[in-house]
């Protein structure tokens, strides 16, 4: 076990080469002195604008006292419900942090018509907005930002400026947006990319306004920061020579309290490691009884719990291989730095995300152009079968596990409403009691933003299973001549299209009726494992 500053990693994979490598060049120290050429020539220039979360912990202290104040400013205009408009590392980082300390906060990382109007329903008069963009130019986020502009409106509440706090870099065009809405306008550490950012504005903003006290988060971090050049007792070193030494890591919480932070961590690794044709591919899990949570060639994480790892008969690991106990705030500094770590020996730039964009501009042109027309191979009750192979919706599944390769993995994509259609997640489980193959589940499109980068970016060896459902009741993006419906319709054809690009398998399901078309998938899934 090592242990530094409240967090310990305990682990039975044997990362002796590892980490004697990264010590002979003396990593652990040239990171915490910000060294853009530890990745190579090649991701020099980009590390060079990225490093700044090493010890942004300490540089976001200022905010906790404006924060505060910004919090008690709200509350005495009666602002008491936060709702945060934020996709990928705008959102997933508040989301651990609320979940866990209990501390209500409705996340909009969605396109789904049901989704947002739900959100645009529910006690509009007390709602405050935090407005998250890196780029200023995310399409979810100023869609969400116009809806919840047009919804004041619509219900004449005064002051609608006062209602937006909007979280960005400097320059961006949001910032500008903002200021003209009258808006409080908070900038983020610009050398932090989006998905290492959680103890910048973009985590804290949105905590901090929900009631989280973000001082103690910032403690926690500071405190296990003093590990960082540690060659002995370095827990992060250690935890980013297990992940480098498999290609599939699964994670699953045991016991820790800390809600969400697989989902998190999904993100940091997939987009960070996810490129050149190579990458760990992170599998997240509810438990370690989950199945899919062991498998060959796996090493199974737990956030919590021990690491009683040992080599089954068959040769893989049984049990969790890795754990990770500690703080929540020591929890994100620690994956970071294992993270980079971890690219480090892969061979790749940590991040850099070269393959994102390419769905964003399939759907841009989707969205001019209009949806292509597609034709489904069959009908069968309340699905539709697009692609494949089989005339029942049993033998297309079939059919789909079956062309999983030795190296592959199968990614359940889900275009729906995750809280309204949450019972399609545990497709997940199924699909992996099906298959020995790693299975993944992510909501469209808040994976574009995550393991999107590894699925086209990656190793190629994914087979993908796409989800979309008909929407009963669209909603107008004003100010644009689409409603989210097809929005959210366009995000998933451009994805077809950049898996289609690369020959991959894809098998989509549309669902006439969602309730009904997911009950339909869950027994068609059901007689594969018989």
């Amino acid at each position: 076990m090592e242990a530094a500053g409240g967090l310990a990693v305990t682990t039975t994979v044997d990362t002796s080469a590892s980490r004697a490598q990264l010590i002979a060049d003396d990593t652990p120290a040239r990171l915490a002195a910000k060294d853009s050429t530890l990745w190579g020539p090649a991701a020099e220039a980009e590390a060079a604008v990225r490093l700044g979360w090493v010890d942004t912990h300490e540089r976001s202290r200022e905010l906790v006292a404006r924060l505060r104040e910004l919090r008690s400013t709200l509350r005495e205009k009666g602002l008491t419900r936060v709702v945060l408009a934020g996709m990928g590392g705008s959102s997933l980082a508040p989301e651990v942090i609320t979940r866990t300390l209990d501390v209500p906060l409705t996340v909009l990382d969605t396109t789904d018509p049901g989704q947002i109007l739900a959100a645009l329903s529910n006690d509009l008069e007390n709602t405050v907005v935090v407005v998250s963009s890196k780029s200023g130019g995310t399409v979810e986020t100023d869609s969400h930002r116009r809806a919840f502009w047009q919804a004041f409106e619509d219900h004449g509440l005064p002051d609608i400026g006062g209602r937006f706090v909007i979280v960005t870099d400097p320059g961006s065009p949001l910032e500008a947006t903002g200021r003209e809405m009258g808006a409080e306008v908070i900038l983020a550490d610009p050398d932090v990319g989006g998905r290492y950012s959680a103890l910048t504005a973009f985590g804290l903003v949105p905590s901090a306004l929900a009631g989280v006290d973000i001082a103690e988060l910032l403690d926690q971090a500071a405190e296990f920061a003093e590990s960082i050049t540690d060659e002995k007792d370095n827990p992060a070193l250690a935890l980013g020579a297990a992940l480098a030494s498999a290609k599939t890591v699964t994670i699953a919480p045991d016991g820790s309290g800390i809600v969400g932070l697989g989902d998190w961590a999904e993100q940091l690794i997939a987009e960070s490691t996810g490129k050149d044709g190579l990458g760990i591919l992170p599998v997240v899990v509810d438990g370690p009884s989950s199945p899919g949570f062991n498998g060959e060639g796996v090493v199974p994480v737990t956030v919590g719990g021990s690491a009683v790892g040992h080599l089954s008969t068959s040769g893989h690991l049984e049990l969790a291989a890795v754990a990770v106990n500690g703080p929540l705030g020591a929890q994100f500094l620690a994956w970071e730095l294992a993270t980079a770590y971890a690219g480090k020996l892969i061979g790749i730039d940590p991040f850099n995300q070269p393959n994102v964009t390419e769905s964003k501009n399939n759907t841009n042109a989707i969205l001019e152009g209009g949806l292509p027309a597609e034709e489904p191979s069959f009908t069968e009750d309340a699905v539709e079968v697009y692609g494949g192979e089989g005339d029942t919706l049993v033998s297309a599944l079939r059919s789909l596990v079956g062309a999983i390769g030795d190296e592959g993995y199968l990614a359940v994509m889900a275009y729906l409403d995750r809280v309204g259609d949450a019972p399609a997640e545990g497709l997940r489980d199924l699909l992996a009691a099906a298959t020995p193959a790693p299975v993944t589940f992510g909501w469209g499109p808040r994976f574009l933003h995550s393991t999107g980068q590894f699925h086209k970016g990656g190793r190629l060896t994914g087979v993908f299973l796409q989800i979309t459902g008909a929407t009963p009741e669209d909603l107008d993006v004003p100010g644009k001549p689409y409603g989210f419906g097809e929005l959210q319709a366009a995000q998933a054809a451009g994805d077809r299209q950049a898996l289609n690009k690369r020959s991959r398998p894809l098998l989509r399901l549309h669902l006439t009726d969602r309730a009904a078309g997911i009950a339909q998938i869950v027994a068609a899934v059901k007689e594969l494992a018989k």
